[in-house]
């Protein structure tokens, strides 16, 4: 049996209705692309970490910043596409991480998990995380994707709305966020993209419901990892600051050290 060698691709593109140009927005004095590079680089369980664009700009920056490109088309619906084309190129590859370029503050620790998952069980095609959602506004929310799990930590589905419809205010179900990160098996990712958007994908505008309408199952990791990711300039904002915050305890700590 192959060695697992799990190929790290981060898809970005310029085109966004609610924030165009976001992957090269500047929060902290960096791309907002490159701070997910970063904490991509920080995993030793991947082999590689590649940002696929269809965009010379987004192009010319990472490379920059010693990012490896890989140029796709410009035709793709989803970042599944995109991150398929871009593996194509990777032959020895057994499975490819998917992750989101719009979550800087993702947790290296986090991206580790879904790695050692991957790589010691063959029978995971693909894989996700969440965290338990612990307020209403969330809840309520259909920007926060929730899903519901079985036994065995496996989607039972991915909704906007709320899942499962509460009788009660202690429900005896569990409630998780979606996290926005994504393994696939390589023949797992070719069989997903061949297939045509299914009905529930559509009608709730998740792709990964595709998987599940196909009878597929979704392994899900469930993390601590509470950062949120960047859909609209406010949220780059809130994220900036956090960043900040962080440098600015690193910084005085070490001040308090070197005195």
């Amino acid at each position: 049996m192959q060695e697992p060698k799990i190929l790290g691709i981060i898809p970005a593109r310029w085109g966004s209705t609610r924030f165009p140009g976001k992957p090269l927005h500047n929060i902290a004095g960096k791309p907002l692309i490159q701070h997910v590079w970063e904490r991509a680089k920080e995993s030793m369980l991947l082999e590689k970490v590649i940002i696929a664009t269809d965009d010379n700009r987004i192009r010319e920056a990472a490379e920059n910043f010693g990012a490896i490109v890989t140029m796709t088309s410009n035709t793709h619906l989803s970042g599944t596409d995109r991150i398929a084309e871009a593996m194509k190129e990777e032959s020895n590859c057994t499975h490819v991480l998917n992750i989101q370029g719009d979550e800087p503050l993702i947790d290296s620790s986090l991206i580790n998990q879904l790695c050692e998952k991957l790589s010691k069980n063959p029978g995971i095609s693909m894989i996700t995380a969440a965290i338990l959602i612990k307020n209403d506004l969330d809840l309520a929310n259909p920007n926060v994707v929730k899903t519901i799990i079985d036994k065995h930590n496996n989607a039972i589905y991915f909704s906007r709305s709320l899942i499962p419809y509460q009788t009660s205010e202690n429900p005896a179900a569990t409630c998780f966020r979606h996290k926005g990160i994504y393994g696939y098996t390589k023949d797992f990712l070719l069989k997903f993209v061949r297939w045509d958007p299914s009905p529930l994908e559509l009608t709730e505008s998740l792709e990964q419901l595709r998987a599940i309408e196909n009878g597929e199952k979704i392994h899900v990791v469930i993390t601590e990892d509470d950062s949120i990711g960047v859909d609209t300039p406010e949220q780059a904002l809130i994220v900036e600051n956090q960043i900040l915050r962080k440098l600015f305890k690193i910084r005085i700590s070490g001040f308090i050290i070197s005195n």
